[in-house]
């Protein structure tokens, strides 16, 4: 609380150094009658200033002001920005702060499926100006100390409760947002206005962060497996297909060989070619009969003897 201007009491002073210098001055004699109702006057106007700047007190910006009377105790009016006027010793101002304030809340609770979970809440909160008279005489300036970790705890042990700690990762947006509504109705009970609500860290105990791990590699081997299994039968049914292509391509050969013995004399001249580029890219020589390198591709072999 910031008292009024300080050149009223600067003012004050100047006339008491004035009264003393008179004072002193005339030491010994007697002063006149108009002097010393003039120095009475200067006495009573700079005590009526000193009463007036301690009956003035401001409430600054962002703060609201509650009056209390020691006659009839609190009042119902609200005190808003700006400069007041309270009787000395009889009226006293207590200032509030009615800005949003942030406070971090923790809290160790349990899951539906019974794994300890460690929660921390961010809350903004301000008092509601409209109840400010009541909250002050309820709880006091003090009044988010007293609340706000009770019910944040209570609130967040039964929400959390409702999920299983799986639930509690996917579905985090859920658990927030009845944690904010719960709280909300909670707090406007105390008129508390709370501005935010957000979870601002979650961890599970080491036990279950294990468990996950292993659930999560038995996962990961699981559908491992599944990919080998499915490639697996895409490789028989790929053998199954090639083995009716090749029983087929053997049939359909087969039936033409029997047609005719063009096939057979097409099939003996490639692979003299081939036998031949085999052997002028080999550096040994080599002197073998043509008949059993089938090499022969002047004599047709379609052509009995």
């Amino acid at each position: 609380m910031s008292r009024y201007p300080n050149d009223l009491q600067g003012f004050a002073r100047l006339v008491q150094a004035q009264f003393a210098r008179s004072r002193n001055g005339r030491m010994g004699a007697r002063p006149p009658k108009g002097a010393s109702m003039g120095i009475g006057g200067l006495v009573l106007l700079g005590g009526g200033l000193m009463l007036v700047n301690s009956s003035l007190f401001n409430v600054d910006g962002g703060h609201r002001a509650v009056l209390y009377s020691r006659l009839t105790g609190v009042k119902q009016n609200v005190l808003n920005e700006g400069t007041h006027f309270a009787i000395p010793w009889f009226q006293t101002p207590i200032l509030y702060d009615v800005r949003s304030k942030p406070r971090n809340i923790a809290s160790l609770t349990g899951t539906n499926d019974l794994q300890m979970v460690n929660i921390t809440c961010r809350v903004l909160s301000r008092p509601d100006v409209k109840h400010l008279t009541t909250l002050h005489r309820t709880l006091g300036p003090e009044y988010d100390e007293r609340v706000l970790p009770s019910i944040v705890n209570e609130v967040l042990k039964g929400v959390v409760a409702q999920f299983n700690a799986s639930q509690l990762i996917t579905q985090r947006d859920v658990v927030s947002r009845l944690i904010r509504d719960n709280l909300m109705r909670r707090a406007s009970k105390f008129h508390i206005l709370l501005d935010d609500v957000s979870i601002t860290h979650m961890s599970f105990s080491p036990e279950f962060t294990r468990a996950v791990e292993a659930k999560q590699i038995a996962e990961q081997d699981a559908q491992r497996a599944s990919i080998v299994v499915d490639k697996a039968k895409q490789e028989k049914v790929a053998t199954i297909v090639r083995a009716q292509g090749e029983a087929r391509s053997a049939e359909l050969i087969g039936e033409a060989i029997k047609k005719s013995r063009d096939y057979v004399e097409l099939k003996r001249l490639q692979t003299a070619a081939e036998i031949s580029q085999i052997l002028a890219n080999s550096p040994n020589r080599v002197i073998l009969d043509n008949e059993a390198l089938l090499l022969n591709t002047i004599t047709d072999s379609r052509v009995k003897k």
